[in-house]
């Protein structure tokens, strides 16, 4: 009571506008209980005005101040958490950081283990250039089957939904038709496909048609 009323003044005279507190930290009411600040977090230093964040558990820890180094910010019971992304969780508990893996509070620090399978696909005959991609609106990448004949293509398409991301279109010029009559192919090599990867193209081309050959002469 007597620190209390020498640091808290009434009425309250607190900033128009409240603090902008950091990811995991609160807006709570000062020791005081008059002015909104931002909780400090495991491991801060705090006093009578600066309050820890109780939603977590925490308390001012008065025990090391004896030492010269200030009080901080440390759970009620003793008992050892770890801190993630601005957030306290407690010893044994289990959260995920995200989709795609695990974690479980351990002695001050946390184990994960993947929540998505590692497994490595080999190129096969019915899947000869597997590749791993992210699918949107999923989690965990999937493998998709590339190849450079159309229908394989197609198949692909079929068994993965379209991917949507911005891609910067390149490619070479056509390459001069492979044959000097009839038709022949020209090539490039281009991104402007599904996947926006490089890839070597083809289409036919004709630059004349060929002569007819004369007819043969009776024996």
């Amino acid at each position: 009571s007597q620190v209390c009323a020498q640091l808290c003044r009434r009425p309250c005279y607190c900033p128009w506008v409240p603090p902008r507190c950091p990811r995991g930290s609160p807006l709570v009411l000062d020791g005081c209980g008059c002015c909104k600040i931002c909780a400090r977090r495991l491991g801060e230093p705090c006093d009578f005005l600066h309050v820890c964040d109780q939603s977590q558990g925490l308390v001012c820890d008065y025990s090391s101040a004896s030492a010269g180094t200030g009080a901080t910010c440390n759970f009620e019971d003793d008992e050892e958490g770890c801190e993630v992304n601005g957030r306290v969780y407690r010893e044994g508990e289990v959260f995920q950081p995200s989709c795609k893996i695990q974690c479980r509070c351990l002695d001050g620090g946390f184990n994960c283990i993947p929540l998505c399978q590692e497994d490595v696909r080999l190129p096969s005959p019915d899947c000869p250039y597997p590749r791993r991609v992210e699918i949107p609106g999923k989690c965990c990448p999937e493998w998709i089957c590339e190849a450079q004949d159309q229908h394989l293509l197609r198949d692909a398409r079929a068994v993965s939904p379209l991917l949507r991301f911005p891609c910067q279109q390149w490619g070479t010029e056509w390459s001069a038709c492979s044959a000097t009559c009839g038709v022949g192919f020209a090539t490039r090599v281009s991104n402007q496909n599904r996947y926006c990867r490089l890839e070597t193209q083809r289409r036919l081309c004709m630059v004349r048609p060929c002569p007819a050959l004369p007819a043969a002469f009776p024996a």
